[in-house]
């Protein structure tokens, strides 16, 4: 996991912003060690144990979850064709999910 985070500083050339939640891997002495290593251009916050008002992928996953919610789907395939589709269908309506950014208090800044 560390390697991905370096790849991605490396990638963005610039400060990195975690927001995970309390897996256990996150937790680990050797994460809290790594962390703390870089904190010159890692910044980590963690969520409560369950925060589902703070996650706005909460927020997706619930209109996704509307969108299917009756779908008897006779195997995998179709089941995953249809999150795919309700995740596009979502992808290009901007207002939902600047509803589900909004519901959560949080703001995008520059």
């Amino acid at each position: 996991m560390t390697a991905r985070i370096v790849r991605a500083h490396n990638q963005l050339k610039g400060p990195v912003v975690l927001v995970w939640d309390n897996l256990r891997t996150h937790l680990m002495p050797q994460m809290k060690d790594f962390i703390a290593a870089n904190e010159d251009w890692l910044a980590v916050f963690h969520f409560p144990s369950y925060a589902p008002d703070l996650n706005p992928q909460e927020g997706i996953w619930s209109l996704v979850n509307r969108a299917i919610g009756n779908l008897a789907a006779a195997n995998l395939d179709q089941l995953a064709t249809a999150v795919k589709r309700s995740l596009k269908q979502t992808q290009y309506r901007p207002h939902l999910i600047d509803g589900c950014l909004i519901g959560t208090g949080l703001t995008l800044t520059s």
